[in-house]
C-alpha cells in the first residue's frame, strides 16, 4: 500500500511550513506560557487563512471538509513548529463533537479556538482560559462547559482546567471524536520528533569534541540513525490510521491505537537521542529544545497514554 501523500498536500505542508517557519514559534510558545496568547493568537490567524482550522469543518459552514490525511499532514507540520495552544481539540476534535451547530463558522474562521475534556480519558481542558468554546463530553453526549481549577502541566504552554458543564447535554458521536484526538496527536508527536531529530543533526554537524565533529563519530550517526527509522515506522501507521476512520473501518480504534504507540515511542526516543546529542545546553530554558522536550512529555499520555493504547490494540488482536 502507497502511504505518499499527493502533489497537493505536499504543497499545503510546505505552505504552512513558509507560514510557521517565519513566525518565531518559540517566543510565541514561551508568551503563551507565560499568559500572553497574543504572538499565539497570530499563529492561530496565519493557520486559519491556510485552511487549517477549516480541515474537518463541513462545507456547509464554510468549512472544507477535508480528508483525515490532509488533517494529520497539516497537524504533523502543527507538531514539527510547536504551534501553542489546544491544536488537538479545537481542530481535530471539536468539529466532530459539534456535528451541526452553527459555532462550526466560527472554527473554520478563526473566531473561535475550542477546547475539550472527555472524562475519563481526557479529564481536564487545555488552555481553557484561552478558548472562546469549552465542551464537555461524557458517555454519548456533549455540553457547554466553564473552566474551573488550574492544574500544573509539565509543559507550561498547556495549562489544564477541570471544567464543569453549563449548558444543557446532547447526543455528540464521542467515540469518534475520541478517535480524532488521538490521530491528532500522534501526528504532532511525529512532527515534534522530526523537528528534534532535524535539530540534532544540525547540532552534531556544529558541535566539537576532543577536536573532532561530534557528527562524525559512529555512535552518533547509529543513535540519529535509529530515531529516523523508528519515526519512518510510525509515520505509516498514523496515515493508515487515518484512512481507517475515513473508510468507517471496523479496525480503526486498533489502527488508531498502534498509531498513537508508535508516535509516541519515537517522539521519546527523539527526545532522549537530542539530549544526549545536544548535552547539557539541551536542559536549559533559554534552548529552544527544552520547549519540544517539554511538549513531547505533555502529548504522549494526551488522548490515551501508550499503556491504554496498548491494551486496546492487544484487545482488538485477541
Amino acid at each position: 500500500m502507497n502511504f505518499e501523500i499527493d502533489e497537493q498536500q505536499r504543497d499545503f505542508a510546505a505552505s504552512i511550513d513558509a507560514a510557521l517557519g517565519a513566525a518565531d514559534l518559540p517566543a510565541a510558545v514561551r508568551a503563551w506560557a507565560a499568559g500572553d496568547t497574543a504572538p499565539g493568537r497570530k499563529v492561530w490567524a496565519q493557520l486559519t487563512d491556510l485552511g487549517v482550522t477549516a480541515l474537518l469543518v463541513p462545507e456547509k459552514f464554510d468549512g472544507i471538509e477535508a480528508h483525515p490525511v490532509d488533517l494529520v499532514v497539516a497537524l504533523e507540520r502543527l507538531g514539527k513548529w510547536n504551534v501553542p495552544g489546544p491544536v488537538t481539540e479545537s481542530i481535530a476534535v471539536a468539529p466532530v463533537l459539534l456535528g451541526d451547530d452553527e459555532r462550526l463558522g466560527g472554527l473554520a474562521s478563526g473566531e473561535l479556538i475550542a477546547t475539550v475534556a472527555a472524562p475519563p480519558l481526557v479529564p481536564r481542558a487545555v488552555d481553557a482560559d484561552a478558548a472562546g468554546l469549552i465542551l464537555l463530553a461524557e458517555g454519548d453526549s456533549i455540553s457547554d462547559a466553564t473552566a474551573g481549577q488550574e492544574h500544573e502541566s509539565v509543559d507550561p504552554a498547556r495549562k489544564l482546567f477541570e471544567v464543569s458543564a453549563s449548558g444543557e447535554s446532547r447526543t455528540a458521536d464521542v467515540v469518534r471524536a475520541l478517535e480524532f484526538g488521538a490521530l491528532a496527536t500522534a501526528a504532532q508527536l511525529i512532527g515534534a520528533a522530526q523537528a528534534m531529530l532535524d535539530g540534532s543533526v544540525e547540532y552534531a554537524k556544529q558541535r566539537s569534541q576532543f577536536g573532532t565533529v561530534i557528527g562524525t563519530y559512529q555512535a552518533i550517526k547509529h543513535k540519529l540513525a535509529d530515531v529516523l527509522i523508528a519515526i519512518e515506522l510510525a509515520r505509516p501507521l498514523v496515515y493508515g490510521a487515518a484512512l481507517s476512520l475515513a473508510d468507517g473501518s471496523p479496525d480503526a480504534a486498533r489502527d488508531v491505537s498502534a498509531a498513537k504507540v508508535a508516535a509516541a515511542d519515537a517522539a521519546l526516543l527523539a527526545a532522549r537521542s537530542s539530549l544526549q546529542t545536544h548535552g547539557a545546553i539541551g536542559y536549559t530554558q533559554e534552548h529552544d529544545l527544552s520547549l519540544l522536550l517539554l511538549r513531547v512529555q505533555a502529548l504522549r499520555p494526551a488522548w490515551g497514554d501508550p499503556t491504554w493504547h496498548r491494551r486496546r490494540v492487544l484487545e482488538a488482536l485477541s
